[in-house]
């Protein structure tokens, strides 16, 4: 009876250490099967957002890199010659820009120098501080004192004539400029007429209306209308900007003038 009582606790002692055993094995192969797969959808996780995030930059191009292509899309031919408008209007209205900046002067100042050196009669005094001043408003009022001892109708009469030369010195240019204003949307225009007679001569030849045929050469025609009525757009603002700056310095060398004629009078040169 206790051999039996030994030989049962003695089963019962194996049987249950091996269960928990295999019990925590279990557990153990449980525990790295989960870690596995978090691991493996934390992976997923950031390889989907990886590749959303590469399919959104591949999506959304630069400005300059859509402007490129569609410049390329439309054609070598039409859009160079565009291009070409715009870059030498430009240019051109760079160079009057910085000729109009260099032409502003500060009349008041001027005005208030020269009347202190004619108070006290030195005429060549006034002469020199023209001579060394930049733009239109000096020059004038230089050959106004050139002729001072004429008088003052000869003086009027130069400052006239000389205010003409220095208006068209101020506006040199400007009718280029308004050319490529005027020729850089009709070269557009140009282009889209062509393109779109391309289109048509290829759905003759195809002998069939395709809609992929169609769309694409007329997109490659509008192309050029596009570019050329963006050339035309910034001219233009730069073309106002400076028949503003124009108008401002005519305005000032006209006061000017009509202010250096009374200083004259005022100091009674002769």
């Amino acid at each position: 009876m206790k051999n039996l009582l030994a030989l049962f606790m003695l089963t019962f002692s194996l049987t249950f250490g091996v269960s928990q055993a295999t019990f925590a094995t279990v557990q153990d192969k449980i525990d790295t099967t989960t870690i596995v797969e978090e691991m493996e959808a934390v992976e997923e996780v950031v390889e989907t957002s990886i590749e959303a995030s590469s399919a959104e930059v591949t999506q959304s191009p630069s400005f300059h890199q859509v402007i490129k292509q569609k410049f390329i899309e439309g054609g070598p031919s039409f859009m160079g010659i565009v291009l070409l408008c715009l870059i030498l209007g430009l240019a051109l209205c760079i160079e009057r820009i910085i000729y109009l900046n260099k032409a502003t002067t500060n009349a008041d100042l001027l005005l208030s120098d020269i009347e202190g050196a004619l108070s006290s009669g030195n005429v060549d005094t006034a002469k020199d501080l023209c001579r060394n001043t930049p733009g239109p408003v000096a020059s004038i009022f230089y050959q106004g004192l050139d002729r001072s001892g004429e008088g003052i109708d000869v003086v009027e009469k130069s400052v006239v004539a000389y205010g003409s030369v220095q208006m068209g010195l101020l506006e040199r240019g400007l009718s280029w400029i308004s050319l490529f204003i005027a020729l850089a949307p009709m070269l557009g225009f140009m282009g889209t007429v062509i393109g779109m007679i391309g289109a048509f001569d290829a759905i003759e030849a195809a002998g069939d209306i395709s809609p992929s045929l169609v769309a694409g050469g007329i997109k490659v025609a509008l192309l050029t209308t596009v570019f050329g009525l963006i050339v035309a757009m910034i001219l233009q603002i730069f073309y106002n900007y400076i028949v503003a700056k124009i108008d401002s310095i005519v305005n000032t060398m006209e006061d000017a003038s009509i202010s250096f004629v009374d200083i004259l009078v005022k100091n009674k040169i002769k």
